[in-house]
């Protein structure tokens, strides 16, 4: 099956005060269709910066970067972000509806518009607040428009920079188990940004543990865990454990 994203060798060096700083350095890492890929990693080693790669946010140094086969050097389209800071993301003035819209209402007929933000918002659970503004929702709930606002895009890939980091353990636990049912539904691949490595685990099909700077990929754990995740009972069991600590001695420099 061909790889969605397919980096190899990918390298990014950013000019700071004196001259270059190496961010990145000689990653390689490949996205199958449908597959959670992790990236668990210390904070700086890379792991934001990496992301933006991805998404043609930033251009790499050196290396190569394909999407669907082509060449990344800019925005792919069908690949969308959602970020960590989720009330920065979203506009305080537009209601939930027309927040998830922003990214269609553009290419869009207004009736066609409608209905792929009801969509959207019916995907993860917030059709009765469409009418609603964010600062009226908690912070969990504002995750969710930031994420209806990146599906009603359908996008074929998420790229999410530890987008449930700032939230509390329930919110945090339930966001987890709606995004694997999100993936199972649409279909999307995932590249999930965490320094949780437990969350790591837990969302992941592949874990790769960046270490840095410069960052590169130290190791990539394939997490032979049923698909059908639950929260007690995955993360109770024995290969959960074993992955957890295989992660977390990578990251510390123990495998």
């Amino acid at each position: 099956m061909d790889a969605v994203f397919d980096l190899a060798g990918v390298a990014l060096r950013l000019p700071v005060a004196g001259g270059m700083r190496e961010i990145l350095a000689g990653v390689h890492l490949s996205l199958a269709p449908g597959e959670v890929h992790t990236i668990v990693g210390a904070s700086g080693s890379g792991k934001t910066s990496l992301l933006r790669v991805m998404g043609g946010l930033t251009r790499a140094s050196a290396g190569s970067i394909r999407f669907r086969g082509a060449p990344v050097d800019g925005p792919p389209e069908g690949v969308a972000f959602v970020f960590q800071d989720y009330a920065n993301a979203l506009l305080q003035w537009r209601t939930v509806a027309r927040n998830v819209a922003l990214g269609v209402e553009r290419a869009l007929s207004k009736s066609d518009c409608a209905q792929r933000v009801a969509e959207a918002l019916q995907l993860v659970g917030l059709e009765a607040h469409a009418g609603d503004f964010p600062w009226q929702l908690s912070g969990g709930m504002q995750q969710r428009v930031q994420l209806a606002r990146a599906l009603a895009t359908r996008p074929s890939v998420l790229l999410m920079d530890e987008p449930f980091a700032a939230l509390d353990a329930m919110t945090k636990a339930g966001l987890q188990d709606e995004l694997l049912r999100l993936r199972d539904q649409t279909g999307a691949s995932v590249v999930f940004i965490t320094h949780d490595i437990e969350e790591a685990v837990y969302l992941g099909d592949r874990v790769a543990v960046l270490k840095g700077p410069p960052g590169t990929i130290a190791q990539t754990f394939a997490i032979d865990l049923p698909r059908a995740r639950e929260q007690i009972a995955t993360r109770e069991s024995p290969a959960f454990l074993r992955y957890r600590h295989a992660v977390h001695d990578a990251i510390r420099g123990h495998a």
